[in-house]
């Protein structure tokens, strides 16, 4: 696994266990799953910051990092997932878990207006909450699920590829 790419951009343990606003933590942040880098810390990490991305509240970070910290997944990275909804990503992805829960319901999705305001915002999102924080759960579940599992699969297809190429070195290098 590309592992000394994420070390490289992973924050320091020491710094963030000490940063004023994360003090209230405590010893929660002292477990090592939360730091290392193995198969497994990385899926669930993937898994979690992942389903929080795709909850539409304004404290996903924290929501990535409650849920990191009891299931033990790498805290930076689930943190870091959240980002794969920013201001720019959100309208679209929102847009389309609102329509997964409204199928999911049964009933009809409402269309976009031509021009966007706050007042039809506000009017209809008395009807559009139900399906779109359905669609928004559900969204996350799955993509959090699909992303644990294809880490897993993949982390096992990279360590077994990575053996194959060091016994294939060793054997070239022997004959030699």
């Amino acid at each position: 696994m590309p592992r000394r790419l994420f070390k490289r951009y992973m924050p320091n343990p020491e710094m963030i266990r000490e940063h004023k606003s994360l003090r209230f933590l405590g010893a929660l942040l002292h477990d090592p799953n939360l730091w290392h880098l193995n198969r497994h810390s990385v899926a669930r990490a993937m898994a979690a910051g992942l389903f929080a991305a795709f909850i539409p509240a304004p404290a996903q970070m924290l929501i990535a990092a409650s849920l990191a910290i009891p299931i033990r997944a790498n805290l930076p990275i689930s943190v870091g997932l959240v980002w794969l909804t920013n201001p720019f990503t959100m309208p679209p992805i929102f847009y389309c878990t609102y329509k997964m829960g409204a199928w999911l319901l049964g009933i009809p999705p409402m269309e976009l207006p031509d021009e966007l305001t706050w007042d039809w915002i506000s009017g209809e999102l008395s009807i559009v909450w139900k399906p779109f924080l359905l669609g928004s759960v559900v969204t996350g579940a799955l993509l959090g699920a699909l992303a644990y599992a294809t880490t897993m699969l993949y982390w096992r297809w990279w360590v077994a590829h990575s053996w194959r190429k060091r016994a294939e070195r060793r054997r070239q290098a022997a004959d030699q």
